[in-house]
């Protein structure tokens, strides 16, 4: 039998991760990921956070009841530098990151998997709801939607390369929530009722702009709020409070000027959106909904996983953002070395730079990147 590493969030998937491997009578070894920064205080419900000490007190009574070893590894310097400066970094140059994706990569699929393979390990078992496959005549690995579509995670995992595919192994994706809630039930697991991690681990208590302000706080200093003709609205209180898409919180930001009043994200009696982030302006860009429809958006940084790479215009289906669909598109390499365009079949909402374009092909995930720049409805941007 292998011998594997799970990394134990002290969460239900996780946990349950687990023990299906001990089950199946793998060697199994929990490693739990101290990755709390010094300067943030425990969350006020402990619940919401994976990677704070209650995360790992978790995951070490998950490891007594399976009867597995369980080791924690100090990662926070680096969490640190992957993860939470890339947030502050991408809120203040005006585009929208997505941490998990790079906590991902950085962290458990990169960093995790180099110190498993320094313990003499096979690979690492994580409760991500997602599964993978070896093609018996190509030898390739192709990462695939899990059976539970309301839980699938495969969006955030198009980053995995076919090195480390190898070398993973997801089995929580096989089943649905309730049956994991279910196993760990048998299992006689202590975090069978535990509640789902919510929200961004790292700011379970204030706001986004709290964590920008100690890495940027030019990010947070006031500017003008722009209609899409480039008329000044009011001031906006720092471009990293604000995405793509927004509309609560522009009420107060929009104030009065000399020729209209505005309430409640409206000027004019029209309801407004942040359509748009200047960030060398230093400048939000305020528009009405139908601002917001992308038919085409741009992206780099790329990972293929069915495919080598992409040599010619493909039709697939593509999802801008976790919580959403997937929709029809046709993806084809751009101009530019390294980049596609993606064009939808029908244009979709508020999709920001700064977030991931994931591709698929039926069940399977072609691969995905970083959006790079959207093309809005054919009106002027200020």
């Amino acid at each position: 039998m292998a011998k594997w590493a799970v990394a134990m969030s002290g969460g239900v998937d996780s946990s349950v991760a687990a023990g299906l491997l001990a089950a199946e009578g793998h060697e199994v070894v929990g490693l739990t990921m101290n990755l709390w920064p010094d300067w943030l205080p425990e969350p006020d419900d402990a619940f919401k956070a994976c990677c704070g000490v209650s995360a790992i007190e978790d995951a070490r009574a998950v490891a007594h009841r399976l009867g597995i070893r369980h080791y924690v590894l100090n990662m926070r310097e680096e969490f640190e530098r992957a993860v939470i400066g890339y947030f502050a970094g991408e809120y203040a140059h005006g585009r929208t990151p997505n941490p998990c994706i790079a906590c991902n990569q950085a962290i458990k699929f990169s960093l995790l998997l180099h110190k498993v393979t320094a313990l003499g390990l096979d690979g690492v078992v994580t409760g991500h709801y997602a599964r993978v496959e070896e093609d018996p005549l190509s030898g390739r690995y192709h990462l695939l939607r899990a059976r539970d579509p309301h839980k699938d995670q495969s969006y955030v995992l198009y980053g995995l390369t076919q090195a480390q595919l190898a070398r993973v192994r997801l089995p929580i994706g096989e089943y649905t929530k309730v049956q994991v809630r279910d196993l760990a039930r048998q299992f006689g697991l202590p975090v069978a009722d535990k509640p789902d991690s919510q929200e961004i681990c790292f700011v379970p208590r204030g706001s986004y702009a709290d964590v920008v302000a100690r890495f940027h706080p030019e990010a947070l200093q006031p500017g003008p709020i722009l209609d899409t003709a480039g008329r000044v609205l009011g001031q906006h209180h720092g471009i990293a409070r604000y995405t793509i898409g927004q509309r609560r919180g522009l009420g107060p930001a929009l104030g009065r000027d000399s020729t209209r009043e505005s309430r409640g994200g409206q000027a004019d009696g029209q309801p407004k959106f942040v359509v748009a982030i200047d960030a060398q302006r230093n400048a939000v860009i305020v528009g009405e909904e139908r601002d917001l429809l992308c038919d085409e958006l741009t992206a780099s940084e790329l990972n293929w996983i069915a495919i080598e790479s992409l040599d010619a215009p493909r039709r697939v289906t593509a999802r801008v953002r976790h919580a959403s669909r997937d929709v029809e598109a046709t993806v084809r390499p751009s101009g530019s070395v390294g980049e596609i365009t993606v064009r939808f079949a029908q244009p979709q909402r508020a999709p920001a730079p700064g977030q991931a374009v994931t591709l698929y092909d039926g069940a399977r995930v072609l691969g995905g990147g970083t959006i790079t720049a959207v093309r809005l409805p054919a009106r002027s941007l200020a």
